[in-house]
């Protein structure tokens, strides 16, 4: 694995980003024999790095008996060609890599569909060169023109198999479309957790919905999207959504093919932030996040910052909770249960315009609808009349709907 920084200041950031990269080569199966780290004041425009160092991988390839080498830094398609001519192994970047373990985690087949575009618009503008590599996508999309060579024939394949996973990810999303039509039919608001890779969203999740989800410290564990409803203390029901984990240098491919999941995070009410405090380069992570989310264009979305496994933090820090411009804090650790009502407290109040306070009576020919309020709402006041309840009740605007016929204000207004 190697990495190219321009300066020895950058160097902690740059070990930080190189163990990540093991981590991520790890996820993807592989075994990490050696880490090079090479500082220049620029990426040489041939391969990257010197050429020195470039003979020094050739020679350890050798030694080591070495079949994959991963860059820490996307390759330009040359630059890539060129180190597997001088090196005579397989060459990688951290683009290719993330893809690989995308491919290999994707379950759904949206989010198959999501990772092969992904990878075919990463493809596309590196075939010189690729040989037969290509026959694996397999499919034609037509006869081939007289004189065409298999690099035309190839990237007219591999356009034409784009074009039809647009296709199929548009329908996606016009499903996607009808189910959040009917959701806003009755407003659900939808609260999205985000955060970087590993930071504890599917243990959040579990701990918030119950859904027995998988809990994973592997990179990428979680690629689909997971829905799951929860009722808050005020009776007022949200929708959970558990999204894809970020990194830094997430391909932008792989934000644009991950657009139909990503939609869930666009139409949040409510982002929770997580961040894992234990990660001594948490701000660096955090920060990652924020770029993938203002690419997203969600940076006004009310956001909770959650900063997760606060049983890791040594004693004495564990019970601060570090400032983040303009949004709310709250300090947890999903795998305890430490804080969660905290958050759940936050959570509530933010949300708290789903919920609306009416005053309503109720004859006592209709006293399940009385149950009904004590169900999906919560009472504030209550007074039994001769000719009904009259009860000050807060409850979900979505079933408020019903109640219209029982509101004081359309009573007087009869009379």
């Amino acid at each position: 694995m190697v990495g190219c920084y321009p300066s020895s200041r950058l160097r902690a950031r740059a070990e930080e980003s190189l163990e990540e990269l093991e981590a991520l080569a790890e996820a993807a199966g592989a075994e990490v024999i050696e880490r090079m780290l090479q500082e220049r004041p620029t990426p040489d425009p041939a391969l990257f790095i010197g050429r020195g160092k470039a003979e020094e991988l050739r020679l350890c390839v050798e030694a080591e008996n070495i079949d994959l080498i991963i860059f820490d830094e996307e390759l330009s398609p040359g630059q890539q060609r060129n180190l597997e001519n001088k090196i005579g192994c397989k060459i990688l970047d951290r683009t290719q890599l993330i893809l690989d373990i995308f491919a290999h985690r994707a379950r759904t087949r949206e989010g198959q569909l999501q990772v092969e575009l992904a990878q075919l618009n990463y493809l596309l503008p590196r075939l010189s060169g690729k040989g037969t590599m290509l026959s694996r996508l397999g499919g034609g999309i037509g006869t081939r023109g007289p004189g065409e060579t298999k690099l035309e024939s190839d990237r007219r394949r591999i356009r034409g198999r784009i074009a039809r996973m647009r296709l199929d990810l548009e329908q996606v999303r016009t499903s996607r479309k009808l189910q959040r039509a009917r959701r806003q039919g009755i407003p659900v608001p939808i609260v999205a957790l985000v955060g970087y890779t590993n930071a504890g969203k599917s243990t959040l999740f579990n701990a918030l919905t119950q859904a027995g989800t998988e809990e994973s410290s592997r990179l990428f564990a979680t690629l689909d999207p997971l829905l799951r409803r929860v009722t808050l203390p005020n009776r007022l029901e949200i929708v959970l959504s558990d999204t894809v984990g970020f990194v830094r240098k997430l391909p932008h491919d792989i934000v644009a093919a991950f657009r139909a999941t990503l939609e869930e995070v666009q139409e949040a009410n409510l982002l929770l932030h997580l961040i894992d405090i234990s990660n001594p380069g948490w701000r660096e992570q955090a920060q990652a996040v924020e770029d993938v989310l203002a690419q997203l264009e969600v940076m006004k979305t009310p956001t909770i910052a959650v900063y997760n496994k606060s049983d890791l933090v040594p004693v004495g820090a564990s019970g601060e909770v570090p400032p983040m411009s303009g949004h709310r804090s709250v300090l947890v650790s999903a795998r305890t249960g430490a804080g969660l009502q905290a958050l759940i407290s936050e959570i509530t109040q933010e949300l708290e315009s789903f919920a609306m306070e009416l005053e309503l009576k109720i004859p006592y020919a209709n006293a399940g609808v009385l149950s009904r309020l004590h169900e999906q709402g919560r009472i504030l006041h209550e007074v039994y009349e001769t000719d009904g309840v009259k009860v000050s009740v807060s409850i979900p605007r979505a079933a408020a709907r019903p109640l219209r016929r029982y509101l004081i204000q359309n009573e007087k207004e009869e009379h």
